[in-house]
């Protein structure tokens, strides 16, 4: 059956019945947070199971559970109505003072710590009926960009790992070098022998998946001992404070973190490529105004942060000191 013969056969209202089923895995749940009527959501139920040949729900005692088909379906639901709500949400016009809708980009903790409050700031000011939705980035988000940036409205993420997919420049920073404030190694400056005895807490550690100044230092001879792995920037400063430990983190994240964890931030003993954050969005927005609009709001964020404290700044060797 061809695609627009199966869009002709079905309503669109289907889609949000199947992700309330879904998620709700109860017929009356679901009519519930619709606000529907159950037999309303029973009828659209059978029509879906009629089109995908599935039970989809299935009674295991006292409750229902999804089939595999379903399971499958699950993960699709939420991504695909995001897409249909983008569409329906574009307009040849666009005024962010009246504008009620949702923007989701996709970020790490670290700009979320870093650029997320200005870019909220911005967006409240100029855009009050507007919501800000900041969901963390994944390996798999980056290593599926396509995907990633059709069911979203953007991805922020550092030059080096993504091409040919459009992109607005936000601000660069610089690798700092975190230590715990009584480690031996926050008296004098760090060195790369230094580097290379000492325990590391590390980002991903993967090979997909890293911080590109530490391959970096890789290639420089010096492989780290990596004693912790971890999926964020955020915790990494607690898993260094009161320890022999070091990490690489972005200066602008060490330095608000410092004081709370008890870190001294320290200069690379090797010229690190800085990190170039950007906005990278999909080619189908280019045109949209409220896309255009987000973008420059992203970046005038990012021109926004204190220049002291990124790569522009003189890099302290320790804080307090």
């Amino acid at each position: 059956m061809g695609f627009d013969r199966v869009l002709g056969n079905l309503d669109l209202n289907l889609l949000v019945t199947l992700d309330a089923l879904l998620r709700e895995r109860n017929v009356t749940r679901a009519a519930e947070q619709l606000g529907s009527s159950q037999p309303a959501v029973s009828a659209a139920l059978a029509r879906l199971r009629r089109h995908f040949g599935d039970e989809l729900l299935h009674r295991a005692g006292n409750r229902y559970e999804l089939t595999p088909l379903a399971v499958q379906l699950a993960v699709r639901t939420a991504p695909a109505l995001a897409g249909v709500r983008r569409v329906f949400d574009t307009s040849s016009q666009f005024d962010p003072s009246t504008v009620e809708r949702e923007f989701t980009v996709v970020v790490s903790d670290y700009a979320a710590a870093v650029l997320g409050p200005v870019a909220a700031r911005l967006m409240s000011e100029r855009a009050p009926g507007a919501r800000l939705r900041l969901q963390q980035t994944t390996p798999h988000a980056v290593d599926h960009a396509d995907e990633t940036l059709r069911a979203t409205d953007g991805l922020v993420l550092p030059h080096g790992f993504l091409a040919d997919i459009p992109h607005t420049d936000l601000y660069e920073d610089r690798w700092v070098c975190v230590v715990a404030t009584d480690s031996p190694a926050a008296s004098a400056d760090l060195t790369l022998g230094q580097l290379a005895d000492l325990a590391w807490v590390a980002l991903y550690h993967r090979p997909t998946a890293f911080a590109p100044a530490l391959q970096q230092l890789r290639m420089l001879g010096v492989e780290p001992r990596v004693e912790i792995v971890v999926d964020n920037f955020l915790p990494m400063p607690f898993l260094v404070a009161g320890t022999d430990r070091v990490a690489l983190m972005q200066e602008r994240l060490a330095r608000r973190v410092a004081d709370a964890a008890g870190i001294r931030v320290m200069a690379c003993p090797f010229e690190a490529v800085p990190v170039a954050e950007a906005f990278w969005w999909h080619p189908m927005y280019r045109a949209d105004p409220a896309h255009v609009w987000l973008r420059e709001l992203f970046a005038e964020a990012g021109r926004t942060l204190d220049p002291d404290a990124g790569v522009s700044g003189t890099l302290m060797t320790g804080i307090g000191g």
